[in-house]
Parts: C-alpha cells; structure tokens; sequence
C-alpha cells in the first residue's frame, strides 16, 4: 500500500517549516516488527549554497548518512511509511505533527503543543544569509 497522498500533505508542511524557519526536526520512529533499521534522523544541511537535507539512517549496528534536496527526499523517505515505520514526528517551534500508522493502516496527522523552542540552527543561518 503507498501512502503517497497522505504523506504528501504531512510532507507539505515539513517544506512550510524549512521554508518558514520553524523546522526544529523530523524523526522516523516506531517501527512494526524487529527490523535492523531503528529510526531516520532528518535535518538541514547547506550544500553548495542550497538548503538540502540530510537523512541518518539509524541501524541496529551502524549508521548511515545520506544527502538529498528537499523535493527528493520525499520519494526516499516514502517508501519507509508502513515498512518499516509507523509513526514520522515533524518537530517545530510552533508545533509538533505526528503522522501516525495505526494497526489497520489508517493514517492519522495530529497536531501537538512543541517539544523544541529554538529551529535547527543552521537552517536559521541560511535563511537570514538568503535576505
């Protein structure tokens, strides 16, 4: 089953926090089963002077690290919905919104009070150097 819809609006506001320069985190967790991969660690990065992501990818053994544009890591990142995870937290200073998989793979988005106070710092950074 592709979520392609669904996380395309939670995604949507993932690059209005990037944007806005709210974004704090993104967090795949809560995987279904015992998998190798743990959780997905995403955060801004500037490469060659353009905003990009980079996404750790947390195994039981070892970590790996990959960099991608805004717009691709969506179509990386989708695949990992229901297989292996069930829950992906977008973490702002204005809010947190969880996109959650439940048992019979309905999706829910929820917003929640936020957990960060302060943006990722180096998102911050590349936006006032872009004024």
């Amino acid at each position: 089953m592709l979520f392609t819809e669904t996380f395309s609006e939670f995604y949507s506001k993932v690059k209005e926090s990037l944007a806005d320069g709210t974004f704090a985190k993104l967090t795949f967790a809560k995987t279904i089963g015992n998998t190798q991969l743990m959780n997905i660690y995403i955060r801004p990065i500037v490469e060659a002077e353009d905003l990009q992501l980079e996404l750790k990818f947390k195994f039981q053994q070892e970590e790996i690290v990959e960099f991608h544009t805004i717009d691709a890591a969506f179509d990386r990142l989708l695949s990992f919905i229901n297989n292996p995870f069930s829950s992906v937290i977008l973490f702002t200073t204005e809010f947190d919104l969880v996109y959650k998989l439940n048992k019979k793979k309905t999706v829910s988005i929820t917003e929640q009070p936020p957990t960060f106070g302060n943006a990722s710092p180096i998102l911050l950074e590349y936006l006032d150097n872009k004024k």
